[in-house]
């Protein structure tokens, strides 16, 4: 296999978490920007402009270990035709992991449970209090048939449970306002565009069922926040929120203290050891480009209008 001249484009610290060396040895040389064939990205690359391709004439390729490209993939890469890979779909197992787990834990009602027992510190009657916990024939519904969406709907395919999908790319979802009003659980996985904007707002968060859990681990801006706060303080819905709009909520926000929702700095994603299979994932990219082979993750313009 030869050896591809490749430029990394990151944060310092994220080579040494990303990449097995001795694997990116045996496909790449790393060389100064000026040199490179390929870009390989990740996250804190700046945007590849036109000004800044101008200094790497021979490069072809960007193959990103990471997920969205749209920081650093700019109109002037599309333009200059370059191919470009993502590993959004190495960082969508986590994704999915842990949502299949909240969704898990929501129809058991163990956060609920948990906090009521800490309260009362005595025995709680489930049988009379609780009578409709439990997984088996609850309806969850996926909105947004992502990467992640789909994922979500491949591992919850073992369990007793009704899955609905609203996706306007997918020819037999539903509509969101069905899905939302039948639904016990609905998480969110679909692209932050303007169109997706706000997609539950008042209007929409109004349909959920009483007792209904709200999952967000896709972006924040999908939900109307003051809205979601109104529907959470009155205590109707429970949540798990990992995403919000701003990424860091202000410190009097009511989302810290409500006993209704499970609120999370942005864990669902690739983390800790988890970033090696992002790592992977691009080096396999960068090997079948050696190869001259089609990446298997491509990117194209076209997919921007669709995907986070």
């Amino acid at each position: 296999m030869s050896h591809i001249p490749v430029v990394l484009m990151m944060r310092a610290d994220l080579p040494a978490r990303l990449f097995d060396p001795e694997r990116l040895a045996t496909v790449a040389d790393v060389v100064e920007f000026a040199r490179a064939e390929v870009v390989l990205s990740g996250w804190g690359c700046p945007p590849l402009d036109a000004e800044l391709l101008a200094g790497a004439p021979s490069l072809r390729a960007i193959v990103h270990a990471a997920g969205g490209v749209k920081g650093h993939v700019t109109d002037a890469c599309w333009d200059r035709g370059l191919l470009v890979s993502t590993a959004a779909g190495a960082n969508a197992e986590p994704v999915a992991e842990y949502t299949l787990a909240r969704i898990l834990l929501a129809g058991k009602a163990t956060d609920r449970l948990a906090r009521e027992y800490a309260a009362r510190r005595s025995a709680i009657d489930l049988v009379s209090e609780f009578p409709e916990i439990g997984n088996l024939d609850k309806t969850v519904g996926i909105v947004g048939a992502s990467r992640i969406g789909r994922r979500v709907i491949e591992l919850l395919r073992p369990f007793s449970l009704r899955v609905l999908v609203s996706d306007p790319y997918v020819e037999a979802s539903v509509e969101l306002d069905e899905l939302l009003a039948a639904s016990d659980i609905v998480s969110l996985h679909a692209p932050s565009l303007p169109s997706t904007r706000h997609m539950l707002d008042a209007r929409r968060l109004a349909l959920l069922r009483d007792g209904a859990t709200l999952i967000n681990t896709a972006r924040g801006a999908l939900i109307d926040q003051d809205a979601l706060v109104a529907e959470l303080v009155s205590g109707r819905i429970e949540a798990v929120i990992d995403v919000t709009e701003p990424e860091v909520l202000p410190p009097d926000s009511p989302l810290y203290d409500l006993p209704n929702v499970v609120l999370t700095p942005h864990i669902a994603g690739a983390l800790g050891v988890e970033v090696r299979r992002l790592g992977a994932s691009a080096l396999d990219e960068l090997e079948r480009y050696a190869r001259g082979e089609a990446f298997a993750h491509p990117v194209t313009r076209e997919d921007l209008a669709r995907i986070a």
